[in-house]
């Protein structure tokens, strides 16, 4: 099948919804989705949106908090690009609906940790699930914009697809497993978007949804796109510790509003603060600094988690800033106004990715790219809180403006071969994908974690480069699955995770190494080149 799509775009989060509303008045546009629309990382997002709309606050210190975060591998250029488009990217929220929390006649502007100022708009506690609904209202009522879900996007159509084969690098669409009808499809156009989120499930403990299995970041480098600073992986300091419930994300605004960071009864010092041992900021540090301050009190002590305690403000104001918290929590036993919440760090965002321009552009004519599956220079060592979404906004809707402007100029689609399924069989050995999966997820916590050393990510390459061999035999002899579709991109994510790790040689940001305590005097990306 082909569409008649203009665009295609993969992943109906925030930044693909946002590209998809910016091309509908001159382009057909396709959006595609893994699973359900709105399963996708954007309707996680607890906290909120930062942008300078506060009196007192500046654009020049918005930046400055973001590169400090970043600690200085932020592109300057592209930080002060997206800090100055913020406001503007919520005034387009607003007119979309967005019930954003008002103070007075104003938003209600939170802060959280390595803001120096308040800046978050937020929805309460549930902003990402608020953009998700009206982005996705305005783009499902638009005529010229398609939504597809239970799509899982395979490989990148090049030259190397077409009837007439070509080493042009430019891509034209992709193949695409059809959930519903079980069978592959075929999708062209002259633009694809890239828009399909990080790679949290590679790791074992993750507050990403279960499809963040780094698809677009593995698709793009198989198709001859450069990878960039994929070491750079950000875990949320404030993961719900509970046996039942994995990945309950508890938002960074909680220690915003006043929430302390305090060791648990039965050690010694129960009771009380330790994150201002760790840094003059306390619980307002980068999020890099408290995850490694917790991990820190955690293995010193042997303990399974610390306490976020946040009972000593007002029960009304508890409920009335984080009321999907207050409830999620008191159905698990916990009230939040009376007692503190055990917590553990979590793999939480790809700071790394496909590497894009200020247009959203990849090395591939007619590959775009926004969000978390790319490294656009926004994030640098380490993405500073609610940064994540505005990323989103700008580069979606840049891409958008690029390819409006450009698109005659992109290449035309040929003729594509079809999927050939004829050669290979359906398995009887699924249990080979749930070991594969399981080993990935347990090593890369273990050796490529918040805490490194270089005999750790040896070890984690040797399993990789096994397992990558075994995934591949696997996949060339049998019938693709979802399942093995996801396990080829996770072995592919992570050998670039490890790759990106063991050739930083020094502690920066969130790639911390005991072997490289410090931090080299120049700040460079690492850039690996198919």
């Amino acid at each position: 099948m082909s569409t008649d799509a203009d665009v295609l775009i993969v992943g109906s989060g925030a930044a693909g919804l946002t590209a998809a509303l910016n091309l509908a008045a001159t382009h057909k546009v396709a959006v595609i989705a893994k699973g359900a629309l709105g399963e996708g990382a954007t309707s996680w997002a607890q906290g909120g949106i930062a942008a300078v709309l506060e009196e007192g606050d500046s654009f020049e210190s918005h930046v400055n908090d973001t590169m400090i975060a970043g600690a200085g591998l932020n592109d300057r250029k592209v930080v002060e690009h997206v800090v100055e488009e913020a406001p503007r990217a919520i005034r387009h929220l607003v007119e979309l609906g967005v019930p954003f929390a008002q103070e007075g006649n104003a938003l209600h502007l939170t802060r959280e940790g390595g803001h120096s100022h308040r800046r978050i708009v937020h929805v309460a506690d549930a902003t990402g699930y608020a953009v998700q609904e009206a982005l996705e209202t305005a783009a499902a009522k638009h005529p010229n914009i398609t939504l597809v879900p239970d799509m899982v996007a395979i490989d990148l159509v090049t030259g190397r697809h077409a009837t007439h084969f070509s080493t042009s690098g430019a891509v034209h669409g992709l193949y695409a497993y059809n959930r519903k009808k079980k069978r592959v499809e075929t999708l062209t156009a002259k633009a694809t978007i890239l828009a399909s989120g990080g790679a949290g499930r590679t790791y074992l403990y993750s507050t990403a949804p279960r499809g963040a299995t780094g698809d677009g970041i593995a698709m793009a480098w198989r198709a001859g796109c450069r990878v960039s600073n994929m070491e750079f992986m950000q875990f949320h300091p404030t993961c719900l510790y509970n046996l039942q419930v994995k990945n309950f994300l508890i938002t960074e605004a909680v220690r915003g509003e006043g929430g302390h960071l305090k060791l648990p009864p039965g050690v010694k010092g129960a009771g009380t603060r330790f994150m201002p041992r760790f840094h003059e900021r306390a619980e307002l540090a980068p999020r890099d600094i408290v995850a490694r301050a917790i991990d820190h009190e955690i293995k010193r002590l042997g303990l399974d988690y610390v306490h976020l305690d946040i009972s000593h403000r007002e029960p009304e104001f508890v409920r009335e800033h984080f009321p999907n918290i207050y409830d999620r929590l008191l159905t698990l036993g916990i009230d939040i106004t009376k007692e503190p919440i055990p917590v553990v760090p979590a793999q939480h965002y790809t700071c790394g990715g496909v590497m894009v321009d200020l247009d959203g552009c990849t090395d591939a004519p007619g590959l775009y790219g926004a969000g978390e599956v790319t490294q656009s220079g926004l994030h640098g060592a380490n993405r500073l809180a609610s940064n994540s979404l505005l990323e989103c906004l700008v580069f979606g809707e840049a891409a958008a403006r690029h390819i409006t402007a450009n698109f005659d100029a992109l290449p035309d689609v040929p003729a594509i071969r079809a999927w050939d399924e004829s050669r290979v069989t359906d398995s009887d050995e699924e249990v080979v994908i749930a070991q594969t999966w399981g080993e990935i997820r347990r090593f890369m916590w273990n050796y490529v974690g918040i805490v490194r050393t270089t005999k750790r990510l040896e070890r984690a390459k040797h399993r990789i480069d096994m397992l990558r061999q075994e995934v591949r035999d696997y996949y060339a002899h049998f019938r693709v699955t979802p399942d093995l579709i996801e396990l080829r991109n996770l072995v592919e994510v992570a050998d670039l995770i490890i790759r990106s790790a063991l050739s930083r040689h020094e502690s920066r940001g969130l790639h911390y190494v005991l072997d490289f305590p410090d931090m080299l005097p120049e700040a460079k990306d690492t850039v690996l080149v198919p």
